[in-house]
């Protein structure tokens, strides 16, 4: 099994910022991928960013040039630095790994609880 536990979220105003945190553990064999994504309601769930073990990263349109998706491999640890957040950044955001676990080795797609982010003066 594989756990992961999400931390940072919370109220802030507009334009302020937040780091999200994601650390992975259990019998992980390799992680090939951490991201994060996030549910508005109403919405559907959609990838916010994303960062290979490779170091490439993926960023959606509404969020570059303002968050950040970095990792530690060591803590096996995903970040999300949210800077200059709006109100329509607001939503649960979910973290994502994509991890082979084990042995016996098993490939398979792991979600954390959520973490509310709420943007709002």
């Amino acid at each position: 099994q594989v756990q992961l536990v999400e931390s940072g979220g919370g109220l802030v105003q507009p334009g302020q910022s937040l780091r999200l945190s994601c650390t992975a553990s259990g019998s992980i064999f390799s992680i090939k991928s951490m991201g994060w994504y996030r549910q508005a309601p109403g919405k559907q769930r959609e990838l916010v960013a994303r960062i290979t073990d490779i170091g490439n990263t993926d960023l959606a349109d509404s969020v570059k040039g303002r968050f950040t998706i970095s990792r530690d491999n060591g803590k096996n640890t995903v970040y999300l630095q949210m800077n200059r957040l709006k109100p329509e950044d607001t939503a649960v955001y979910y973290c994502n790994v994509a991890a082979v676990r084990g042995p016996p080795f098993s490939r398979g797609d792991y979600w954390g609880q959520g973490t509310q982010v709420t943007v709002s003066s």
